[in-house]
């Protein structure tokens, strides 16, 4: 495909963990800062004490072998099963155990956006009260909402007479239930429904009909996760408007070789 010259590059979204480093680590986001990444993603939880904190799964193996329940326990509590688990942890920059706060600090003084990826309902009214403290209202959005996430987030959003942007979390499932077309079809009513600004969806399931739908609608399509240059060149042949990647480097080579060749 011969690329537009008037053609914009997707936002460059690195996800947690990136260029090798631990997931839910400042070395990942200062990494991914320092390359220029627009975006940076991370999986958000919440304690029982309303804390956010970043973990993918709320239940946490830790160095002595032993497991922990993130959303029965306070943030306390988690870092003293930490600390007791590996004590060296104590000289680390951050608190034990990785509090939301410290990294979207770390973004909003980049000047990037935070993809704030909610793994539980519980996480919502914790990330937006952060996102009024840290006055991170256009420098933050949602991500991991589907349909039932995205709609308590707007009844809670309307409650507190907020303005959080967020994703909708297509369903892939409905891929398998449905024909394409409906699949698309739905994921579109539903983001206008809960009232997201775009879909957020493996990029595997992206063909230019959905990305038609969503135009269509006035929604961006958001695809996650790729490693190969050759998948991110296609992605964003096709027009997506962000593309989320572990390897953050080699994202911005090939966005460096699309604005070449869209400028010669």
């Amino acid at each position: 495909m011969t690329m537009s010259r008037l053609a914009k590059f997707p936002l460059i979204t690195a996800h947690t963990g990136c260029m090798g480093y631990p997931e839910h680590s400042l070395e990942s986001v200062q990494a991914a800062m320092s390359l220029g990444a627009d975006v940076y993603e991370d999986d958000i939880r919440a304690t029982c004490d309303g804390v956010a904190v970043l973990a993918h799964d709320n239940e946490v193996r830790l160095a002595d072998g032993q497991n922990i329940n993130i959303a029965t326990m306070s943030t306390r509590e988690l870092d003293e099963a930490i600390l007791q688990a590996d004590p060296s942890l104590a000289d680390s920059p951050l608190e034990p155990f990785p509090r939301a706060e410290a990294l979207m600090r770390v973004v909003k003084n980049a000047r990037a956006k935070m993809n704030l990826d909610i793994k539980t309902d519980a996480s919502l009214k914790p990330v937006f009260d952060l996102i009024v403290k840290l006055g991170m209202q256009e420098h933050a959005f949602l991500s991991g909402c589907g349909y039932e996430t995205a709609a308590e987030a707007l009844r809670l959003q309307n409650r507190l007479g907020l303005v959080i942007h967020k994703l909708l979390n297509v369903d892939a499932s409905s891929f398998k239930r449905m024909n394409y077309d409906e699949a698309v079809a739905m994921a579109c009513e539903h983001a206008l429904e809960t009232k997201c600004f775009g879909l957020n969806a493996p990029y595997h399931l992206v063909q230019p009909v959905f990305l038609e739908e969503a135009a269509a609608h006035g929604l961006d399509v958001y695809v996650w996760t790729l490693e190969k240059a050759s998948d991110m060149r296609k992605m964003a042949e096709m027009g997506v408007a962000s593309i989320t990647t572990r390897d953050p480097a080699t994202l911005i080579a090939v966005k460096n070789e699309w604005e070449t060749a869209r400028d010669s």
